[in-house]
């Protein structure tokens, strides 16, 4: 068996000579935004593994996994979790703190789980950075509306299903600021919604109140390609009567469309 694993991690060490990959220097003063995928840290992008390699300063997500935060080893930790409902740094803050430790000369990543770019407040960033002509680079991160899919035998698109698929955040439903729900149903293409958990009641009865059929397929994913990874499917009249039958909370993704009737012919589960 220990002869296997050697030789399982020379072939590994052998496969990454081959690529040449040869990274970026993460200089002093600089700031990178950087995607930390879904969670397994088997989704990482070799690019943000080396920047957490070279980071002195790394500024972290609440849904970010502490065995990624650990490859930052030589790194000072700035938690900066965002979660719904509950106390959290605020943006600017956040944008502050990066700031400050760009200009003190540090190495810094700010880690996001997912991509930096998707419902991650990574353009503000961005943007923040660049008004204080701040270096800054964005490493792309495996997006969880499309990786839970993925990993959960949902395609995200399929031939003969869909032609689109569309990804929201449902953290607004109900309100003033809220997304146009009966537009999405009218397009007839999937939709993915990020951080709709707790408004899955009103996201589903909106949906239907758009015209989409009591009997469109739904799932509810949580934990995506971690070990806590739980999956519940349903119909979109029942999805949410179902997902609080199991208990499930955030993080997690909803996902409504015919693309989600794949997963039993896919996988064997329902």
């Amino acid at each position: 068996m220990s002869g296997n694993t050697r030789n399982s991690g020379g072939a590994l060490e052998q496969a990454f000579s081959r690529l040449n990959f040869k990274p970026r220097p993460l200089e002093p003063g600089h700031v990178w935004l950087a995607g930390a995928g879904p969670g397994d840290p088997g989704c990482l992008t070799l690019e943000v593994l080396a920047a957490l390699a070279e980071a002195d300063a790394l500024v972290y997500d609440a849904l970010v996994s502490p065995d990624v935060v650990a490859v930052a080893a030589n790194a000072e930790l700035f938690f900066a979790g965002k979660r719904g409902g509950q106390p959290s740094m605020k943006q600017d803050d956040i944008t502050a703190l990066l700031v400050r430790l760009a200009r003190e000369g540090r190495r810094v990543v700010r880690l996001k789980g997912g991509d930096p770019y998707i419902f991650g407040r990574g353009g503000e960033e961005a943007l923040a950075l660049a008004r204080e002509n701040i270096p800054f680079r964005v490493l792309p991160g495996l997006t969880s509306g499309l990786s839970a899919l993925a990993t959960t035998g949902i395609p995200a698109t399929m031939r003969g299903i869909n032609k689109a698929v569309i990804l929201a955040t449902g953290h607004a439903a109900g309100t003033d600021d809220d997304i146009d729900w009966t537009a999405i149903a009218r397009t007839g293409q999937p939709v993915v919604v990020y951080m709709g958990m707790a408004n899955l009641p009103l996201i589903a009865a909106a949906l239907l109140d758009g015209g989409l059929a009591p009997s469109t397929p739904a799932a509810v994913i949580v934990a995506a390609t971690t070990p806590q990874e739980r999956t519940v499917v349903a119909t979109l009249a029942t999805i949410a009567e179902e997902a609080a039958a199991a208990g499930l909370t955030s993080p997690a993704l909803i996902v409504v469309g015919g693309i989600v009737a794949m997963r039993a012919a896919l996988t064997g589960q329902a």
